[in-house]
């Protein structure tokens, strides 16, 4: 490394010097969280519509969880998997296992039983905590064929009384059989075992990545992962102590888990939660609970910016917004802040480097790249360095494109259980991450799109990102995806998917047309094909493995 061109560290020369070097981080976010509590045990922790939880007695219920959990034999090391959407119990059940020396993995709860399956068989897991209405509806078959010992269930009604029927639908229902309810465990109180503390090199999750280009792998973050991480939230991006963060993200999701809950419970804030994300919800809660910082994709800012309610106020809090797990296209930047009044600070990460390894730090707005209209996803942070390699894993010249390389604190150890898998993605450590981008000599970071989304047309190469920017200048795109699609003179083709502003309205050849006018004749796409909406993971990244499913239906 030290014969590197990128171990200087271009980027530190644009930072300050608490960016540069940001406060050392807790051991672990638990050992975080008992300080809050310490420190602050009236704060409100939790913030879930009109509900509210104190440190204290969020403190109080992880207890009961981690006791509970200690007298049913879930063992040190042992894994918890959390199916929730973002509701308190989430932040409470996680608690709950870390203080009771397990790992926890993560799921997505709009998995079907079939990606469950394989979650809860791969992560040989013992314990499943889960809504009442998904155990009832498939969770309990698809545990009882699972190692899953213990259950325990919960009402996304619970712990506050407003019942908004946008989110919040349908009554009641009682515990279902089979399982026990989290929160009558809780306020049991069994006392939490004292002799389970986690150190920084323990696996503290097991977060499946999203499987957009194939089965679904464990990458293993550790509690050092991502209490660095999290302390580089806080006191990289500025945000006072205390401050209120709102879940965007969903927790199950990395971004939401680091940039969200973690970051919020290392600088002792208020985490406000609206379960999932409906525009509309949203900007009430936005209203209500005033936030300074929230992390989303693009996409959600679109839906956001589409809502008719939406006005600046919305948004006058804020002195952060992020915008990450999604290309930002530079247009929706401009329009955002034209309209709103933020600037959306782009950042780039992944799950194998547990959420963010560059970011547009407080100061800074990121350049677009003159040559290909591609936005900076922001400077790589202290104790990182970020390479662009070539098939060899060899340096390339600053300017040049070629795969991004990271090493750093927040870099996973490797895939659970696949030694093959660890060993091609991170030799000596370094993630390879399968994104294709180049470095200017300031360091500034640009992603060019994912290497094996390139289209190969004719011999020349293109990248769906190029196209999809300029696609999202036209003033009726809402959502763009393109693909490439099998041609029977030129290879490969090049096929636009996009979704219209409401109330906007645009003819394919229109916008075919339109790209034409902007690009290089091999790159334009020769078919655009309109759809109501583009289909997406619950974490917002546009879908374009399905897209081309479609494409060849």
């Amino acid at each position: 490394m030290s014969t590197s061109i990128y171990a200087a560290q271009p980027w530190l020369a644009q930072l300050t010097d608490v960016q540069r070097a940001p406060a050392a981080p807790p051991e672990t976010v638990l050992h975080a969280f008992r300080d809050a509590v310490r420190r602050f045990p009236d704060r409100t922790a939790l913030a879930y519509f009109d509900g509210r939880l104190s440190y204290r007695e969020a403190d109080e219920l992880s207890d009961g969880i981690a006791g509970h959990l200690a007298e049913r034999g879930f063992a040190h090391g042992d894994r918890l998997a959390l199916v929730l959407q973002n509701t308190p119990q989430f932040v409470l059940a996680l608690l709950g296992a870390w203080k009771a020396g397990g790992t926890v993995v993560p799921v997505n709860p709009m998995y079907k039983d079939r990606e469950v399956a394989h979650v809860l068989a791969d992560a040989e897991v013992a314990a499943l905590v889960c809504a009442d209405r998904a155990w009832e509806a498939y969770l309990r078959d698809t545990a009882a064929k699972s190692p899953v010992r213990i259950a325990l269930t919960t009402s996304d009604l619970d712990l506050q009384t407003r019942n908004d029927e946008r989110v919040l639908g349908g009554p009641r229902i009682p515990v279902p059989a089979g399982a026990e309810d989290l929160l009558a465990v809780a306020r049991r109180g069994a006392a939490a075992p004292g002799d389970r503390e986690l150190g920084s090199d323990a696996i503290a999750l097991i977060s499946y990545t999203s499987g957009t280009s194939g089965t679904p792998k464990g990458a293993m973050n550790t509690h050092g992962n991502i209490a660095y991480n999290a302390e580089r939230q806080h006191t990289g991006l500025d945000l006072p102590e205390g401050s209120t963060y709102f879940a965007l993200a969903p927790l199950f999701h990395i971004t939401g888990m680091v940039c969200e809950l973690s970051a919020c419970i290392v600088s002792a804030g208020t985490l406000a939660l609206a379960y999932r994300f409906e525009p509309g919800v949203v900007l009430d809660a936005f209203a209500e609970h005033r936030p300074a910082y929230t992390v989303g994709p693009s996409t959600a800012f679109m839906a956001l910016a589409a809502h008719p309610a939406c006005t600046p106020d919305h948004f006058s809090s804020f002195r952060i917004i992020s915008s990450g797990g999604a290309p930002v296209p530079p247009a929706l930047v401009e329009k955002f802040r034209a309209d709103f009044g933020p600037y959306l600070r782009n950042g780039y990460g992944l799950t194998e480097c547990t959420a963010p390894c560059a970011f547009v730090p407080p100061g800074k707005e990121a350049p677009v790249d003159p040559e290909s209209g591609t936005l900076s996803v922001g400077l790589p942070g202290p104790d990182t360095v970020v390479r662009i390699v070539d098939e060899k894993g060899e340096d390339v010249p600053f300017g040049e494109q070629g795969e991004i390389a990271v090493r750093g604190p927040m870099v996973v150890p490797g895939y659970w259980r696949l030694p093959e898998a660890s060993a091609a993605a991170l030799p000596d450590g370094e993630l390879r991450t399968g994104d294709i981008g180049f470095m200017d000599e300031n360091g500034w970071l640009y992603v060019v799109d994912r290497k094996k989304d390139m289209i190969n047309a004719s011999g020349f190469k293109v990248w769906p990102r190029e196209v999809e920017d300029v696609l999202y200048t036209h003033p009726a795109v809402r959502e763009a995806a393109v693909v490439g699609v099998p041609d029977a003179y030129r290879g490969e083709t090049v096929k636009a998917y996009v979704s219209l502003r409401p109330g906007e309205s645009a003819e394919s050849g229109e916008l075919a047309a339109y790209c034409k006018e902007r690009l290089a004749a091999y790159k334009y796409p020769r078919d655009v094909e309109i759809l109501p909406d583009l289909p997406k993971t619950t974490s917002g990244k546009i879908l374009r493995r399905e897209l081309k499913l479609r494409s060849r239906a």
